[in-house]
């Protein structure tokens, strides 16, 4: 009886072990399973993430497709030469045929061509004679009388010349008495112990911040055309004409802050020496834009955080709009001054282009059909731009918003199928997270569907920043954020940024605080001096 019970007793035990095993067994295969799982998509999300980083290095940087390779040859004067011929040849050999022949005088009509000079640019006519003994007619010898002339233009360029303006302060005294002497006053110059003109002042200042000519670069050009002067002479310069101009940066905050709505974004800055940082230590440039047409401001301004403060102290009492992109740095002067925050469609577009590069090609997906879904938000958008801001807001309600509801029944049933680490989970959970402020332009007219005015107000800094690298102080990176914003500025209002900061630079000296206001882009033209 007892052998019965303990071979039963064994057996249950030996049941309950296996049982045991077997479900250790399923616990392990299912913990493979996750793990295999997870290891999957690391390796589709590292895979992605080189696909995107060659598309980064070696693809167009353009969001578009199809970028003919042609336009990237060193050769492209040639073979565009070649490709004109190659037009000429097929026109000439098709010109039998009727149809063709109008299709060939249309190509004609628009393969190459000169294009006309601008006609306001100033004309110095050049009169072609013919020889004396070439005016007689030769069979009565009657003097040939001008009948009409030809007339061809050609593009001439001056080089730039440096020369010195020498100012003469004439004295006078009396000759009798011989007291007292009086001396022409001597003109007011934007920086007083420097012999630089506020037009080598603009000139400089152009070539820098506008087409990215390092100093060290224009320090050889000067001494080729017969100046020696050094690099460091003129960042000397550009660091004193920055802090020259704060106070018509101080206004133009001012005209700023009135805005209805601002656009805001921010970039890295290296700067080599900052008090407790290390010159690898990245700093940020941030930039504003805002204003009614025909009044745009841009300005710059350094910081050497990211940190949420930076938005608090640049916007101060701000109650207006707000757009930007996902940075949540944003949210602090968002919630503490009650700011309407709108997102960017143009970043939310931007991760699921990144999502349809890493697709396999030939394919189309998730990602095209968003894209496809934004394409339209912004062709609505297109029928939208000319209107009033309360008819926009009726068009974006009418069409804008039911493209908006089938975007939001898509991306939550996306949600559940796409790995969260791939790409498209990132372009997904994007668009998820930043759902409240992306949708928030269908309730207002004034706002727009992307940042980027502040995105093409920025880029010059982006490209410049790759000629000269970085900033040496924040002194220099204070100045520099003060002359793009004039610069940006200017070109926002459709000026010559070099016409306008020559006549700032000439004209800021001999004003006082309350005449400021006539420096404003906008009142340039009719403030100069006739």
């Amino acid at each position: 009886m007892k052998n019965a019970n303990a071979s039963s007793l064994t057996v249950t035990q030996l049941e309950r072990k296996l049982a045991a095993a077997d479900a250790e067994n399923a616990r392990l295969l299912a913990l493979m399973e996750k793990k295999e799982a997870q290891w999957e998509a690391t390796k589709q999300s590292l895979f992605e993430q080189f696909r995107l980083a060659l598309e980064r290095q070696f693809g167009p940087s353009t969001e578009k497709y199809r970028v003919d390779q042609r336009d990237l040859l060193i050769n492209e004067a040639e073979v565009a030469v070649d490709e004109e011929d190659s037009d000429a040849s097929a026109c000439d050999a098709v010109a039998d045929d009727a149809t063709s022949e109008i299709i060939t005088s249309a190509k004609r009509r628009t393969r190459g061509g000169r294009v006309a000079l601008p006609p306001e640019l100033p004309r110095i006519e050049v009169v072609h004679e013919l020889p004396d003994d070439a005016r007689y007619c030769h069979d009565d010898g009657t003097a040939l009388k001008v009948i009409g002339e030809e007339v061809s233009e050609e593009l001439h360029v001056v080089p730039a010349r440096i020369e010195v303006i020498r100012h003469v302060r004439r004295k006078y005294a009396c000759p009798l008495c011989e007291e007292g002497v009086n001396t022409a006053p001597a003109p007011a110059k934007l920086l007083p112990k420097s012999n630089a003109s506020a037009t080598l002042l603009a000139y400089i200042a152009t070539a820098k911040y506008q087409d990215a000519l390092p100093l060290y670069r224009q320090s050889q050009i000067f001494a080729r055309h017969g100046a020696e002067i050094p690099r460091n002479t003129l960042a000397r310069w550009m660091v004193q004409v920055g802090e020259r101009i704060t106070p018509l940066i101080d206004r133009l905050r001012q005209h700023l802050l009135n805005a209805s709505l601002i656009h805001m974004d921010e970039t890295t800055l290296q700067v080599n020496q900052e008090a407790d940082r290390s010159a690898s230590t990245a700093s940020y440039m941030w930039v504003q834009r805002g204003g009614p047409p025909g009044q745009q401001v841009v300005l710059f301004d350094y910081a050497a955080s990211r940190a949420g403060r930076v938005p608090v102290d640049l916007l101060g009492d701000y109650t207006g709009r707000l757009l930007t992109d996902g940075y949540e740095g944003y949210a602090e002067i968002v919630r503490r001054n009650g700011i309407t925050h709108a997102g960017c469609w143009a970043h939310a577009r931007r991760k699921f282009v990144d999502a349809q590069k890493v697709q396999p090609k030939g394919k189309t997906g998730k990602a095209d059909w968003a894209l496809n879904q934004i394409r339209k938000l912004y062709g609505v958008e297109k029928q939208a731009k000319a209107l009033e801001p309360e008819a926009r807001q009726a068009l974006r309600e009418q069409k804008s918003r039911p493209l908006i509801d089938q975007l939001r029944i898509w991306l939550d049933k996306s949600l559940a199928q796409v790995l969260p680490k791939s790409a498209l989970g990132k372009a997904l959970h994007y668009l998820d997270n930043q759902w409240p402020r992306l949708i928030r332009f269908l309730g207002d007219g004034l706002i727009p569907l992307d940042n980027n005015p502040a995105e093409n107000a920025i880029r010059p800094f982006v490209v410049g920043r790759k000629n000269w690298l970085f900033s040496h102080t924040p002194r220099g990176a204070h100045a520099s954020a003060a002359i793009y914003s004039l610069i940006e500025t200017a070109k926002a209002n459709g000026l010559s940024p070099y016409d306008y900061l020559q006549y700032v630079f000439e004209t800021l000296p001999t004003l006082n605080e309350d005449e400021l206001s006539t420096l404003l882009p906008w009142q340039w033209k009719e403030t100069l001096p006739v």
